[in-house]
């Protein structure tokens, strides 16, 4: 089924990377095969060793714009194998998701591509992230406070230099991206691929972009169904790998010290505690609202730690790291 060539064209190629994604992933290619588009569009999964039957899934799928690419799992890299992805296709634009994003609507795509029309200096631009219906009511509050941050100014380029070099939360503004659901314009692909890295490879590409006189969009209707409720011990090791991402990637420091680690805990609880009382799940989630202390607790350690990790033994930095023993085929929790 594997092929290199795509009809002459093509506007946009959906690039999803696939590892055992489970049930969801039948939902996510049906739904980015039913787009509505007035535009032609083609799809590479792209699969680095799927035991659960995505393999067959996606060879006996009906929709001919449907390839697959295989390559061995020690062959993943998250920048590496989207790098390869997009060389293999030929659209206009890159529009690469995970296998377990699923688009909102049938206008998804339609959305993506037209926020980067509006604009041939728009290098990229990210979706919306709506969790799940069945995800705690904590994700379904974070995710929406997370993305009306972009609303009210959907297009940003780099305005104010000096702001930029002396503001971090600027900078991390700027350079947000999330390629959970993310379009790359080709053109600007080609002169800033994706960087070689084991996480934050979209944040890195935005920031080169940027720095380079480009703009970053935002498409509040492109979006898409993604989120995730970790227990306890996967939220401290996400935490550990976000902090350690960005401290090694840019020099962020997302918890200064012991007394932080501590005061942001009881601040966020505060807060939980709040919203719980404000909006009724005291009574109908009790579980979810109790744990949420812990996995607060839970969050700052694993910011605190992973700012600091090049001072802890590599055994330590392994077991604390959920994307370094994915990688490795390691369980990545032990449970609530």
């Amino acid at each position: 089924m594997e092929q290199t060539n795509v009809a002459d064209g093509v506007k946009a190629s959906v690039i999803i990377p696939t590892k055992n994604p489970g049930p969801i992933f039948a939902r996510v290619l049906d739904a980015v095969c039913s787009q509505t588009t007035d535009f032609p569009y083609d799809v590479l999964v792209i699969d680095s060793g799927s035991t659960d039957g995505t393999l067959e899934l996606v060879r006996h799928h009906t929709d001919p714009r449907v390839r697959l690419h295989e390559i061995p799992s020690k062959e993943f890299g998250h920048g590496k194998t989207r790098n390869a992805a997009v060389a293999m296709t030929r659209g206009e634009y890159a529009v690469v998701i995970t296998h377990d994003a699923l688009p909102a609507t049938d206008n998804w795509l339609a959305a993506m591509v037209n926020a980067a029309d509006a604009d041939p200096s728009i290098a990229g631009v990210f979706g919306r992230h709506l969790a799940y219906p069945e995800a705690n009511p904590y994700t379904k509050r974070d995710l929406d406070r997370h993305f009306q941050n972009f609303v009210h100014k959907p297009v940003v380029w780099l305005e104010d230099r000096a702001r930029y070099d002396r503001d971090q939360s600027y900078r991390q503004y700027l350079h947000f991206f999330s390629d959970n659901n993310a379009l790359i314009r080709r053109s600007v692909w080609l002169q800033l691929p994706y960087p070689d890295v084991d996480f934050a490879e979209d944040q890195i590409w935005a920031q080169k972009a940027i720095e380079a006189g480009w703009k970053k969009a935002y498409s509040h209707d492109g979006a898409v169904f993604h989120s995730h409720d970790f227990p306890i011990f996967e939220t401290l090791q996400r935490s550990f790998d976000e902090s350690y991402a960005l401290y090694r990637l840019f020099g962020y420091v997302l918890t200064s010290g012991l007394a932080h680690v501590v005061l942001s805990t009881l601040r966020q609880t505060r807060e939980d505690l709040a919203y719980a009382r404000r909006t009724g799940i005291w009574r109908d989630q009790p579980r979810i609202v109790l744990q949420m202390p812990l996995k607060n607790l839970a969050r700052a350690i694993g910011h605190y730690l992973g700012s600091r990790a090049e001072r802890l033994p590599h055994k330590v930095r392994n077991w604390l790291s959920r994307d370094r023993r994915m990688l490795m085929g390691l369980p990545t929790s032990t449970g609530n």
